[in-house]
């Protein structure tokens, strides 16, 4: 018997008992849909990871303003620390070997202002190499330049939720936007970042799209802060040419504060790139864990194929006696109740395929969960579908050629 004649005969008996050889198909469907959508959600969230903490630039160490109640930043000030200011970025720059880059911001929380519009917003002062070191992509317009920052211009960068709020579609450069009793140019629009839906360290969780960068030296000459305490700047980012170099001089920036802040702990380090290894390292113990719960359904699928086709071989023992009895090999009839199970899996492979691509645009859609759907993982189940139907149909093709030809005729 061919490989062609045991296909034909194996399609054949799918098509004779449609409603049995698809509740067979049922558990890998499920199986390959699950492994697939499991799969796809997990990869999504592992990009989104990637982007948040790119977003903070991989090679970057930021130091970020402790939060501290008002008595613990009286203690503080007491003990003659001032904060973080400009003083101690400089420092860095000057005593980090492997520091190519700093860029120090100060922040106020208040409304932006167009016509009869208004938006809350985070005011961020920042110098001019803070937005591309922190991989901020321009949508329209100009960056913030060392012109600007030099001659204390009034001028900023729209986040693209501020954008689209106050000015929906037109274009809102060279138009002139209120802030508090300050009139600010608006010379560029970002393009949309990463919502931070978590706290990382001390970096609060915002919807960067709502943040508005102006000069640095424009806003420490035009914004008072209320709380007489808050230090100069809230963040200095030091840029580490080679990031395997990261934790040095992460330590070598700690003793530098150490001694500009007199031993007081009033602010915090973060390194994006450990947070990164970290995050990925949790991933892939997600992804295994949701890939292995996925590939249960498969296994238990196999099992429902081996059940269906033990109870074949029994219902079909007559035929099997009589195809015997004409000549067929042990291999003939082996191969054609292998070739049957092997179909019920692609057959059920294919459509948990087309279901588990279908689920994970739908949860995609109409959740805020992002999904990514990728080649390998459907590879992986499908493939993994095929092995368990030539597994699972092996035992049974076993018993069906070692029938005794004879006894199988007689078999009622």
């Amino acid at each position: 018997m061919n490989y062609t004649e045991n296909i034909r005969l194996a399609i054949g008996g799918l098509f004779e008992h449609k409603m049995r050889s698809f509740l067979t198909m049922l558990g890998i469907i499920f199986g390959v849909a699950s492994v697939i959508a499991m799969l796809s959600i997990g990869e999504g969230a592992k990009r989104e990871a990637i982007a948040k903490y790119q977003d903070l630039g991989v090679n970057n160490v930021i130091i970020r303003e402790k939060k501290l109640s008002d008595a613990e930043l009286e203690e503080v000030r007491a003990k003659f620390s001032q904060g973080l200011s400009l003083r101690d970025a400089e420092a860095i720059l000057e005593i980090v070997p492997d520091a190519t880059k700093i860029a120090a911001q100060a922040e106020i929380n208040t409304e932006v202002k167009y016509s009869d519009k208004s938006v809350k917003s985070t005011i961020i002062g920042v110098t001019s190499n803070f937005l591309g070191m922190m991989n901020y992509k321009l949508g329209r317009g100009e960056m913030i330049s060392d012109k600007h920052y030099g001659q204390r211009l009034k001028v900023c960068v729209l986040g693209l939720g501020v954008s689209n709020t106050l000015f929906g579609y037109d274009d809102p450069v060279g138009k002139m936007v209120k802030v508090e009793d300050q009139w600010l140019e608006v010379i560029g629009i970002l393009e949309s970042k990463t919502l931070f839906t978590e706290t990382v360290g001390e970096l609060a969780a915002r919807d960067l799209n709502n943040d508005v960068y102006i000069p640095l030296t424009t806003f420490l000459n035009r914004f008072n802060r209320e709380n007489a305490l808050v230090g100069q700047i809230q963040q200095i980012t030091v840029q580490v040419e080679n990031s395997n170099n990261l934790m040095e001089a992460s330590v070598l920036i700690d003793e530098i504060l150490k001694r500009h802040h007199f031993n007081n702990n009033d602010y915090n380090i973060v390194i994006p790139y450990e947070l990164l290894k970290q995050e990925e390292k949790e991933r892939q113990i997600y992804n295994f864990l949701l890939g292995a719960i996925a590939a249960i359904s498969l296994l238990v699928g196999g099992i429902g194929i081996m059940n269906i086709m033990l109870a074949t071989v029994m219902e079909r023992t007559r035929e099997i006696g009589t195809r015997r009895a004409i000549g067929a090999r042990k291999s003939d009839i082996m191969s054609q109740f292998v070739t049957e199970a092997v179909a019920i899996s692609i057959v059920g492979g294919i459509i948990g395929v087309v279901l588990g691509i279908t689920l994970s645009l739908i949860v995609s859609l109409f959740t805020d969960v992002t999904t990514y759907i990728r080649l390998y993982s459907i590879l992986i189940a499908f493939t993994f579908s095929v092995i368990v139907g030539v597994s699972f149909g092996y035992l049974p093709a076993k018993n069906a050629a070692n029938l005794n030809p004879v006894d199988s005729m007689r078999y009622e």
